[in-house]
């Protein structure tokens, strides 16, 4: 099987990652999709750790909300340890299920920075990308210059929507005190 790999905090899971995840459940190239909840990114805040049980019952509970979605929510990053580097997830994915062939499914803001990230290379070369819009980032301007830099870098430019909202945001609102079920999943 072909499978979608879409890490992430997802604090809190919002309508843009579920445009995302429907976007790529209706894309014939892939299987299934597998939400990978984050229990610490080591790019961000430490604090992060300290919901992400709740982050994942909370995606599971959304997640079950969208029967049509080929999406499995999936707590493998919580049998790794920490750091949860994104080639360990995917090494260990490979391990497990070893006839499948994943590919990571990322922003445009993070095509931008995954040279921060451990091991991008052997990412790029052995699982591939499939990279979403993300507002301000030139998408193709990106994936040129990492073709650049190898050729046989496996970068694919996905046409799913732009999404304008972020978890960071409805955070933001919620301690200002304002409503935000509308952007939740």
């Amino acid at each position: 099987m072909r499978i979608a790999v879409y890490p992430g905090s997802f604090d809190p899971l919002h309508i843009g990652h579920l445009a995302i995840m429907e976007y790529l459940s209706s894309l014939r190239e892939f299987d299934a999709v597998y939400l990978i909840i984050s229990p610490r990114n080591p790019l961000k805040d430490p604090l992060k750790a300290r919901n992400a049980e709740q982050r994942f019952r909370d995606a599971l509970e959304a997640v079950g909300r969208h029967p049509d979605l080929r999406v499995k929510v999936d707590d493998i990053e919580f049998t790794l340890g920490t750091p949860n580097y994104t080639i360990r997830t995917l090494d260990a994915l490979k391990q497990r299920e070893k006839d499948n062939e994943f590919t990571l499914v990322i922003g445009a803001d993070n095509l931008d920075n995954i040279h921060l990230w451990k091991d991008s290379e052997r990412i790029l070369l052995d699982y591939g990308v499939a990279v979403y819009p993300r507002k301000g980032f030139d998408l193709p301007g990106l994936r040129e210059a990492l073709l650049e830099e190898n050729p046989l870098y496996r970068i694919r430019v996905i046409d799913a929507p732009e999404v304008n909202v972020s978890s960071t945001m409805i955070r933001r609102l919620r301690e200002e005190g304002k409503d935000v079920s509308a952007y939740l999943m």
